[in-house]
């Protein structure tokens, strides 16, 4: 199956020259997403806790846009600006999977585009 661009009308605007999603071979890949409210375009408070939580929210309608949901999620890979954020980023993250969660990374990104805390990038299989 060759590469697709869908259709992500929920999703946040992206910020740069990129695709919200990619589609190959079963696989939908979700580009990082950060603490921006898709509905206002506004940034979520300078607070790991809300932005994590904004980000997971974001995650979801993308998926759900896409017909899919967070049980789909087989990879993550998390970016934080601080590692010293850990602790909180997991457990927002945990609550939004209830039984067999993805395979997981994460880094201390150092910076973050646009000063964000967290940012987050899924791969989903259909």
């Amino acid at each position: 199956m060759p590469k697709s661009i869908p259709d992500t009308p929920s999703a946040p605007k992206p910020l740069a020259p990129y695709s919200v999603a990619a589609e190959a071979n079963g696989f939908v890949f979700l580009s990082g997403q950060v603490g921006i409210d898709p509905e206002t375009g506004e940034r979520a408070p300078d607070d790991v806790r809300a932005q994590a939580h904004r980000v997971m929210d974001n995650i979801g309608v993308v998926l759900s846009d896409l017909g899919l949901s967070y049980d789909d999620i087989v990879k993550t890979s998390i970016f934080l600006s601080s590692i010293d954020d850990f602790p909180v980023v997991n457990e927002v993250y945990g609550g939004y999977f209830e039984n067999d969660p993805p395979a997981r990374s994460t880094f201390q990104a150092g910076a973050l585009p646009g000063g964000f805390l967290v940012e987050i990038e899924v791969v989903a299989a259909r």
